[in-house]
């Protein structure tokens, strides 16, 4: 491989480090606070859904009610970086707060990210090379020390460390079974 070049994974590489009922609840919190987007995102994700989602029945699947979307949506989020990286930008607008706080932890702790509110979805996917000490535990730990009682769930600020660091943990292995890290 070329040195100058940074190995990026495709953005559904995620899938390998998300349980399904995660996964659904992702897909189904992004497609219930569509109407809670800023216009132009919420049309272009609109969009996206009507090309990517199939749901037979529908011409047009971003008409379809939600919970019938949600299968299609899976689907789709299994299969295309695109919709992928729409859909974590657009939980990630919806979870503004949470964004900034974990924002603030990752950049406190020594993480070089981009701004919060930049446009990962334009990247090429995501990078393999994890944060030398701060696994999934370890973030987890100093987040519920830092904002104690926030209501974010485990798997919330996970993924949302993994969206804003633009990294997978794939060089991060627990020693003992040497599995990789998964966003339950």
């Amino acid at each position: 491989m070329d040195d100058n070049k940074i190995p990026y994974v495709p953005f559904h590489a995620i899938n390998q480090f998300m349980v399904d009922d995660f996964r659904h609840e992702v897909i189904q919190s992004v497609f219930n606070g569509l109407n809670n987007l800023e216009g132009g995102k919420r049309g272009a994700y609109q969009n996206l859904i009507k090309n990517a989602v199939k749901i037979p029945g529908f011409r047009n699947s971003a008409m379809a009610p939600t919970l019938v979307k949600i299968k299609g949506g899976i689907s789709a989020f299994e299969k295309s970086p695109v919709f992928v990286a729409q859909t974590l930008s657009c939980w990630a607008d919806l979870h503004s707060d949470l964004r900034q706080k974990v924002y603030d932890l990752l950049v406190k702790r020594g993480w070089e990210i981009l701004p919060a509110e930049a446009d990962r979805a334009k990247l090429p996917g995501f990078l393999t090379k994890w944060h030398p000490t701060d696994h999934y535990d370890v973030i987890n730990q100093a987040f519920n020390e830092t904002y104690p009682g926030d209501p974010a769930s485990e798997n919330d600020v996970r993924l949302m460390t993994v969206w804003l660091s633009d990294r997978l943990p794939y060089d991060a292995v627990d020693e003992e079974d040497g599995d990789a890290e998964t966003v339950e």
